[in-house]
Formats: structure tokens, C-alpha cells, sequence
């Protein structure tokens, strides 16, 4: 069975998640991201799953806490990895905001891995005021989306452009 794993990025709002179960609608995905660990920690200390900015650099800070003391996002990430490897899956999106982290993450695995930066016009206007947040887009993706079609079109352009996407890199 062919599995990809496709790192995705881009600000807020801009429709990740949304993507994410489109693809599921044809094809078996898993989801994961870097930052859920960091949110249960945050969870069980206070955090009560607000998005504002004081909530968003909050994590963003905790989550380098952890990467510097102990590389727990990467190590979450790889244990996941490991599933998606022994299950019938065949796409793991993989959410990481940092580029090093981003990096760190493709050297460790051995499968077909490309970066995706998805954007939408009218999401990518706010600065967060951290840097997992506002340096998303220093990175040198493989591939951008524009996602600024109608919910209802999205599925059939995303679809499209994810089967181009996997036939390119299989």
C-alpha cells in the first residue's frame, strides 16, 4: 500500500482541518499534530482551549519549553508515526508550526514526506505576536494550496490536487 506523509502548515483559519477531513472522505487519514501534547499539559494546568493571542503564544512558548528540554512534540510525533506506519492508513497529515521543527521531523522518518503551506487570503492578515504562529511562512514549502474557494467547491479542488500530489511522490 502506498503512504505519504504530508507536513501541513498556514495560519489560522485558513482551512487546515477542513482539508484534512475532505481527504478522509476518500481516502484513510490520520491527523496528528505537534502541539497536542503541549495541550494537555496546558489543559491540566488552566488552559481552557482559548485561540486569542495571550492563549496562542502561551503555547507556543510552552511548546519550546518542551522541545528544549526534552524534544516531547518530536518525540509525540514519531510514536504516532510508528502507528500510521503499521496501520492501513495511507495519508498522515502531520501539523508543525516551527521550521526547524519541521526539519527535525522529515530526517527521523522513512517514507515519501513533502511539505504543504496552505493559505487563504482572508486569514493570513493577523499577527499573533509568536513565532510559531507568525513565522509560518518561512519556510520553503513543496507545495502551496490556496484554499479561498467556496466551502462547497473545496472538496473537489482539494481532492484533485491531493491525487496530483500523491501520484507525483509515489
Amino acid at each position: 500500500m502506498k503512504k505519504i506523509v504530508i507536513i501541513m502548515n498556514g495560519h489560522g483559519g485558513v482551512g487546515k482541518d477542513t482539508l484534512c477531513d475532505i481527504a478522509a472522505s476518500e481516502y484513510r487519514v490520520r491527523n496528528i499534530s505537534s502541539i497536542t501534547p503541549i495541550k494537555e499539559i496546558a489543559s491540566a494546568y488552566g488552559w481552557n482551549g482559548e485561540k486569542d493571542a495571550k492563549s496562542r503564544k502561551f503555547l507556543a512558548d510552552l511548546k519550546q519549553v518542551f522541545v528544549e528540554y526534552n524534544d516531547l512534540p518530536t518525540q509525540y510525533l514519531l510514536a504516532e508515526y510508528q502507528k500510521f506506519a503499521h496501520s492501513m492508513d495511507e495519508i498522515l497529515f502531520v501539523h508543525i508550526r516551527e521550521s526547524e521543527e519541521i526539519e527535525k521531523f522529515k530526517k527521523k522518518i522513512n517514507m515519501p514526506c513533502v511539505t504543504l503551506l496552505v493559505h487563504r487570503q482572508a486569514a493570513e492578515q493577523e499577527i499573533w505576536g509568536n513565532a510559531a504562529d507568525d513565522g509560518v511562512t518561512q519556510y520553503a514549502y513543496d507545495y502551496y494550496y490556496h484554499n479561498d474557494c467556496p466551502l462547497e467547491m473545496a472538496r473537489e479542488k482539494f481532492l484533485c490536487f491531493l491525487k496530483k500530489l500523491m501520484r507525483e511522490n509515489h
